[in-house]
């Protein structure tokens, strides 16, 4: 018997196709005959027309089959190998551990992101001006386009237009996009070692040989690359990935010679290069570049919000063009409504305003913790970059357990992150990012990791 409730919201013919479909699944065999409509009506109190529509619907979604003269049967749908009840109701746990502290090295505070005038941008620029029946610009919308160019020009001292600008989903998306167009010509990739673990993964997923160079306080080591036999190299040069140091000028110039007499490449990413808090924000070497030698990577997490998910890439004119020869299927992933957002955002010169805000608003933050640690663990540790970005790194200066200060930390509910992880290599650090923080926890996070610190020293 099924239950039918005359007096419920629900309507009849959905009561009766629910119980139907759900003694199907959980009952009645392959082939077996269904009361016909007469007597479901009756015995129902159902109108013919009711019991009607509930078979309809289980014949269109397959559940019976109609023979004329006949009745209605039960299809072979193979159902019961994915009903519901029998699933596992004991799931598997995801959820995550949750952290007196996070030390998160990429993170921006919450109340950081103008909403209020994102808001009121969004509601001015999205209108029915706005084409929603047709497939968006591939290379992204080009008023977006414009105002990266002439944010790139006049503040990391590119060289650029808007056409030479792709805009993606993300830093990922860059490298992932580049590597596809490049693997025709290229087969050997190098960079820094330690280095940024997902370009490795990248370029190692589309099939080319890793050569890592190593890194001294100068950098990517110029001499080593010249040995290499790759034509295609990664570099951070403003605040090299992890280590935080600079290419000076002479090896900046000396590593475009390498690249214009091999005919090379260098991909550019400017990790951290507006992020600087003691001295001004070091050139871009795309705009050193007077031979078309250099792929530059920016993003917009590390300024605005990691959650809009919106990078960029400039490639040179004949990367261009074998861009859009071969890759004119490829669709903007980042939402029109975004990207139109942050162009006006830009046009109307509040983004410019925005990254002092958030420099100032992290030099604070960044000065407090280099204190903090400086009188909290002293001569026991050594900074090895600091100045820029969203976190110091720093390493002991003495005997060290690093097993046990990353258990002591787990213990603690204190989420650490450490170089080696994500650089690759021997050297091991860790990175203490602030850009979360409040400055009350700072005080009582460094407190508390202090002493984690010094029980893993070794004396």
């Amino acid at each position: 018997m099924y239950t039918i409730d005359q007096n419920s919201k629900t309507p009849l013919h959905i009561q009766l196709y629910e119980a139907l479909k759900n003694d199907i699944v959980q009952n009645l065999k392959v082939g077996e005959k269904l009361p016909s409509i007469r007597k479901l009506s009756s015995t129902y109190n159902l109108s013919k027309n009711t019991v009607e529509s509930a078979f309809r619907q289980l014949y269109v979604e397959g559940f019976i089959e109609s023979y004329p003269k006949s009745g209605y049967f039960v299809s072979d749908t193979n159902f019961k190998d994915f009903r519901t009840s029998h699933a596992n109701k004991e799931a598997i746990e995801t959820t995550q551990k949750s952290y007196k502290y996070d030390f998160f090295p990429a993170r921006l505070p919450k109340d950081s992101f103008p909403l209020k005038l994102w808001k009121r941008i969004y509601t001015k620029v999205i209108d029915e001006t706005l084409d929603l029946g047709g497939y968006p610009d591939g290379q992204g919308e080009y008023i977006l386009r414009e105002q990266i160019a002439e944010y790139l020009n006049n503040s990391r001292g590119a060289n650029c237009i808007a056409d030479q600008i792709i805009v993606t989903s993300g830093f990922g998306e860059s490298m992932g996009l580049l590597a596809k167009m490049l693997k025709s010509t290229h087969d050997t990739f190098a960079m820094e070692d330690p280095g940024y673990h997902i370009v490795n993964q990248v370029f190692s997923a589309y099939g080319y040989e890793i050569e890592k160079i190593g890194v001294d306080e100068n950098g990517l080591m110029i001499d080593a690359l010249q040995k290499s036999k790759a034509k295609l190299v990664y570099i951070t040069p403003s605040h090299q990935y992890p280590k935080g140091v600079s290419m000076p000028i002479a090896n900046r110039l000396k590593l475009l010679e390498w690249a214009k007499d091999t005919d090379a490449l260098i991909l550019e990413d400017d990790y951290d290069g507006e992020l600087t808090y003691y001295n001004r924000p070091i050139p871009s070497l795309q705009g050193l570049d007077k031979n078309d030698k250099v792929v530059y990577f920016g993003t917009f997490s590390k300024y605005l919000s990691p959650a809009l998910r919106v990078s960029y890439m400039v490639v040179p004119q004949h990367l261009l063009g074998l861009y859009k020869t071969h890759f004119d299927s490829h669709f903007c992933k980042v939402s029109l409504d975004t990207q139109i957002t942050l162009a006006h955002f830009m046009k109307e010169g509040h983004f410019d305003k925005h990254i002092r805000k958030i420099r100032t608003l992290h030099k604070k933050k960044h000065e407090l913790l280099k204190k903090l640690l400086e009188e909290h663990l002293g001569e026991t540790m050594k900074i090895e970059a600091q100045g820029a970005g969203l976190a110091i790194i720093i390493t002991p200066a003495v005997a060290f357990d690093w097993e046990k200060f990353k258990i002591l930390a787990e213990q603690e509910g204190i989420k650490l992150y450490f170089a080696k992880g994500v650089s690759g290599g021997s050297w091991e650090a860790l990175r203490l990012g602030f850009g979360g923080f409040s400055e009350k926890e700072l005080y009582e996070a460094v407190e508390i990791l202090s002493k984690l610190w010094r029980k893993a020293l070794l004396n």
